[in-house]
């Protein structure tokens, strides 16, 4: 196996999970129709035949879905990641626009800034946006969107960038993917001047602890995901207050009923919308940098 490939499961161990977590979150209060429609698929899909027998019965007939490390997996990744919408896009700009929103116009970082998104957010309100990225493939489509930005290829880990250079830095659902925050924050708080902020946002432990991993279509034909890690809100504290950052404020957006198109929750989506109904599926931390 290559080094870029760590481990793999099937789409049917996801539907199985999702249909699952379904019938436990609503197995108290949920309707009694709901609940044996529940049991009746998970039997059907238990008992599915992973030969070309079963495929009508699982979606891409059951599927393995292999792991990538981030430097294969985001350049596959960005020749479709800004093509789908995303629920956890649609709930997390909101939270962060209404903090830049508050900001006024200066030198900011986009680190791991991918195709660009928050770059375009923070060039429309007038800042000088450097964006830093470990992948190029998400560089040069960062580049198209918005060719006035200086961007620039580098790692969370060691950002490419002078201690006190700039007076934000935003980071985007990205600390997920490091084992520990610790280096990632503490890289963020020695680029921003004193007095600046850092936005962070995060997929929410909840989400990774349930569901694991984010599945993205690889070649047009397999499906594949870059590893997530759990970070508990007390983890991210700890990770601040060793930085040196002082919280500003924590949001959570709840899950807003968006399923990823074209993929095995739209299989199952009454049990998929069920299993993520309430729940917070991003976090979004507002910190300063004492002046």
């Amino acid at each position: 196996m290559s080094d870029a490939f760590r481990g793999e499961f099937r789409v049917r161990e996801l539907l199985l999970g999702i249909e699952g977590l379904a019938l436990l979150r609503h197995a108290v209060d949920g309707d009694e129709a709901f609940l044996k429609e529940r049991v009746a698929e998970i039997r059907r899909f238990a008992q599915a035949d992973l030969t070309d027998a079963g495929e009508g019965e699982l979606p891409d007939g059951g599927a393995l879905v292999s792991e990538l490390d981030a430097a294969a997996g985001y350049a596959s990744w960005s020749a479709v990641y800004d093509s789908l919408p995303s629920s956890y896009i649609e709930v997390e700009e909101p939270a962060v626009h209404a903090i830049l929103d508050g900001l006024p116009p200066g030198v900011a970082l986009d680190a791991a800034c991918g195709t660009g998104r928050q770059t375009r957010a923070l060039t429309a309100r007038g800042h000088r946006v450097i964006g830093v990225d470990q992948s190029p493939e998400m560089l040069a489509k960062a580049r198209e969107h918005t060719p006035e930005a200086d961007f620039r290829v580098g790692r969370l880990e060691r950002l490419p960038l002078e201690d006190d250079s700039v007076d934000l830095a935003v980071c985007s659902l990205a600390m997920t993917h490091l084992p520990d925050l610790a280096p990632g924050v503490a890289e963020l708080a020695r680029v921003v001047r004193p007095g600046g902020r850092v936005v962070v946002t995060d997929m929410h432990p909840f989400v990774i602890a349930l569901q694991g991993q984010c599945l993205f279509v690889r070649d047009s034909e397999e499906l594949a995901f870059v590893r997530n890690h759990v970070h508990l809100p007390g983890s991210y504290l700890e990770a601040f207050g060793r930085a040196g950052l002082r919280v500003l404020g924590c949001r959570e957006p709840l899950f807003n009923g968006r399923l990823a198109p074209g993929g095995y929750e739209e299989f199952i989506a009454e049990a998929a919308r069920a299993a993520w109904q309430g729940l917070p599926i991003v976090v979004v931390w507002d910190v300063e940098v004492p002046a």
